[in-house]
């Protein structure tokens, strides 16, 4: 069998780079406990210099030279007979209209294949920059189902998200006239393994964080986060000029290097959030294996994600209106928090809860489910 990866963009700055070469290793460590054969293809694409646009990680246009470049290379190997049936192709992203055109090839050579896609995000999160900005216009929506549809699973990282797919892709269900039932619905797409639940494959993190955890901490909140609308970033702002006495950074605002950056994260107290959109949230992950506190609102991806210490109530944030009328609170709480941090005193509280709350992320970061799949 052979399991055709097609990846995102490997930008230096973003975990896809080691999800490059992260995942065929699990994909073949776990083919060797189970000692099976599996030879792994992945296809690259054309990467050109990008020129991300003003909130987003993404060159909007670079992404689909990437894409189209990697559409070129599965067309030949299907012209060639390389793509044999019972192959398995796995999308790290699956918003990629290659997908459509792999399921063409797919049944119009009669060779069939198992397509597996990992949704992050789309139109229909409005939070998202897509959803900001195109919207629920009938071209988008429709061109995600169809991406959908020829996906055999389609892979979401946390039920928030799942719920969120369903509702906005399939809904509204309020309608008394439809004989259909969000539950029931679900329940269908779960059980026919259209939809699956499976952590992201971020599990080596904490090989490659271990050593910031051990820096020293100083009176240091960070905000991780892209500098787009739906972070906030003017409630982080608003909070620095009201606590002067700590020092309160915006990693986006300068030019980091991976190191840097983790470096920020080692040093910090807190990470923070006041997300409106978030179906998994690598950065505040990344600064809790960093042994910081995760400081996030409780909705979105994060309330089930994060234990009630590091969860502050959601209307607290959830415009800028709200924010003001509960800023005394979330002051409240962070100069507590930050009190509360002691590096020192191994059985301080907050190192209590950090190493709690490292246990429940566990199932978040690690893709077993996912890697089952494509192996079984």
């Amino acid at each position: 069998m052979t399991i055709w990866i097609v990846p995102t963009e490997p930008v230096t700055t973003r975990y896809t780079r080691e999800w490059y070469y992260h995942i065929p290793k699990m994909i073949e460590g776990m083919a060797n406990d189970r000692k099976m054969e599996v030879n792994i293809i992945i296809v690259d694409g054309e990467q050109v210099p990008p020129v991300p646009t003003p909130g987003a990680f993404l060159d909007f246009s670079a992404t689909n030279i990437w894409k189209s470049s990697q559409l070129a290379t599965i067309a030949e190997e299907f012209q060639y007979s390389r793509v044999k049936a019972g192959d398995k192709f796995l999308f790290t992203d699956a918003w990629n209209p290659t997908v459509i055109s792999v399921k063409y090839m797919s049944e119009l050579l009669n060779i069939p294949v198992e397509i597996h896609g990992m949704w992050h995000a789309g139109s229909y999160d409005p939070q998202d920059f897509l959803g900001r900005l195109i919207g629920n216009k009938p071209w988008v929506r429709h061109a995600e189902k169809s991406m959908f549809n020829c996906y055999d699973t389609s892979w979401f990282a946390t039920d928030f998200h799942i719920d969120m797919f369903i509702n906005n892709m399939f809904g509204p269900f309020t309608n008394e006239e439809w004989d259909v039932d969000f539950d029931d619905v679900k329940s269908k797409l779960v059980t026919s393994r259209k939809i699956g639940l499976t952590g992201w494959p971020m599990d080596y993190l904490f090989d490659v964080l271990s050593p910031y955890k051990k820096l020293d901490k100083k009176q240091q909140i960070c905000f991780p986060h892209r500098i787009a609308p739906e972070k906030q970033l003017a409630i982080f702002n608003d909070l620095a000029a009201e606590m002067p006495e700590f020092e309160w950074i915006v990693c986006q605002e300068r030019e980091l290097t991976k190191h840097e950056y983790h470096t920020i994260l080692g040093e910090s107290k807190i990470v923070f959030s006041a997300n409106l959109q978030e179906t998994y949230g690598i950065s505040c992950i990344e600064g809790l294996i960093c042994g910081a506190i995760p400081l996030v609102p409780d909705r979105l991806s994060y309330s089930e994600m994060y234990n009630v210490p590091f969860k502050y109530p959601s209307e607290w944030t959830e415009s800028w209106e709200s924010y003001q009328c509960n800023k005394s609170n979330l002051v409240a709480c962070i100069r507590d928090l930050m009190r509360a941090y002691s590096t020192g005193d191994a059985n301080n509280s907050t190192a209590t809860d950090i190493a709690n709350q490292t246990l429940l992320l566990n199932k978040y970061v690690k893709a077993d489910p996912l890697i089952a799949a494509l192996l079984s």
